[in-house]
């Protein structure tokens, strides 16, 4: 296979990609761009077998890295020091996106490149993870970047190896990961997948920002994330989230259309626990219009069967019905999930994302990722909140997706360094978007 490579057409130049220094000035290549297919690096991502020999994460030696190919128009530089509007601009942030070719990307990349997550004064180059198999569609995503004239998005660039496109990645927002087809057991899901996001874990280590903010997506996200985590060492174990932002706006929605009003009259909506069918949409502290929704929905049956099951299920009957997995509200997702992290929570309010379990206070097990009702200063960091209710029926669903993650963590032991891989799942709850 062959790839589009922009080179300068002096054998003794090189195009420079474009960087935005404190100065908010650019460097001016005055070498036009020419088109060269060249052979595609292949990225080679290993598959383990469970074997009584256990694949410890192992810190990887930081090697030169080559930066990853900027892609069309981005490998161009630009003077804009008489732009006046740019005066103002931030730092140039770094945001890698993987599975960037598939559906949620397609939606998600042209809202970080709007400025919708970060503002209108934060410059954002993209770094786009794809497989051999999607590079041309790849090119055919940043084409449609580039074609949109995004004034914010200063650069592009493309590629199949982690190590290259982690490169000094700021947010990491981890989409790709492999569906399970027709026999597969689930097992085997969170062995194929569990691999993927090791791998990727021990890139991040390698070579992104220190400080790295990680939202893994692709499913099961949250023991992906404990996967990734554990081969990222090196990065704060809390900058890692698995995305249940998902579930939290179905949860206001419905509560929402029961109550008759609009769903943003709902607040403090929690998802507890794994994003799968055994998660607990938690309408105890839920708030609308400010009271306690179970003083306003007095449908205690309801809110404990129907509103709960449907909740769990609402992404297996969106495939039903459309024949593939959520794909734009997903994005819409990961876009609040971000915004939660870099905006200021509004006084009184929480919102749920999937974090690391060490030192909470609600005494769920330790050493999982499990979602849970968070606070942030808008820094990109976060706080557990505590002022929450508990009750029986609570404690209990909690409970049970807790036991569900552990069993999942016994599952992927041979890929976080904690022994041999023992799968003893306690029941086949299937997540959305799986088949």
């Amino acid at each position: 296979m062959a790839v589009a490579e922009f080179i300068p057409s002096s054998s003794s130049s090189l195009t420079k990609t474009i960087s935005l220094y404190s100065s908010q000035l650019l460097h001016v290549s005055t070498h036009k761009p020419r088109l060269l297919l060249t052979p595609l690096r292949r990225s080679k991502i290993c598959c383990s077998v469970i074997s009584n020999e256990v694949q410890a994460p192992v810190p990887v030696a930081k090697e030169p890295i080559k930066k990853t190919e900027c892609f069309g128009v981005f490998c161009l530089t630009y003077d804009l020091k008489a732009e006046e509007e740019t005066s103002s601009w931030k730092k140039l942030i770094n945001v890698s996106v993987s599975g960037a070719a598939g559906m949620i990307a397609n939606h998600l990349l042209f809202k970080l490149a709007s400025g919708e997550v970060f503002g209108p004064d934060q410059p954002v180059a993209l770094k786009l993870l794809g497989s051999e198999r999607s590079i041309q569609a790849l090119e055919g995503v940043a084409m449609e970047l580039e074609d949109s004239l995004f004034p914010l998005l200063r650069e592009v660039s493309i590629g199949i190896d982690p190590y290259e496109v982690f490169q000094d990645a700021e947010w990491a927002l981890l989409i790709g990961a492999k569906p399970r087809g027709p026999g597969m057991e689930r097992a085997g899901l969170l062995d194929i997948n569990g691999q993927i996001f090791a791998e990727q874990g021990k890139a991040l280590n390698a070579v992104a920002s220190r400080n790295v903010k990680v939202i893994v997506v692709g499913n099961p996200c949250n023991t992906n994330a404990l996967i990734c985590l554990k081969n990222a060492p090196d990065i704060p174990a809390k900058n890692f989230h698995a995305l249940t932002r998902l579930d939290e706006n179905r949860a206001k929605c419905q509560l929402a259309l029961k109550a008759g009003v609009f769903y943003d009259k709902v607040s403090n909506m929690t998802i507890w626990g794994n994003h799968s069918t055994t998660q607990v949409p938690d309408f105890l502290n839920a708030k609308i219009n400010g009271f306690p929704v179970k003083d306003v929905i007095r449908d205690s049956k309801w809110l404990e069967e129907e509103f709960t099951e449907k909740i769990q299920k609402r992404g297996g009957v969106l495939i039903q019905k459309w024949g593939r997995s959520s794909a734009a509200s997903t994005a819409v997702s990961v876009v609040d999930a971000m915004r939660s992290l870099v905006t200021p929570t509004p006084e009184g309010d929480w919102f749920s994302t999937g974090v690391y379990t060490n030192g909470n206070p609600y005494g769920i097990a330790e050493d999982i990722v499990f979602s849970m009702p968070c606070r942030s200063k808008g820094d990109g960091d976060y706080e557990l909140v505590k002022d929450v209710l508990m009750d029986d029926y609570l404690r209990s669903r909690i409970k049970k997706s807790e036991d569900e993650l552990l069993a999942e963590k016994r599952c992927v032991a041979h890929l976080t360094g904690e022994g041999i891989a023992v799968c003893d799942l306690p029941g086949d709850t299937m997540l959305p978007g799986e088949m």
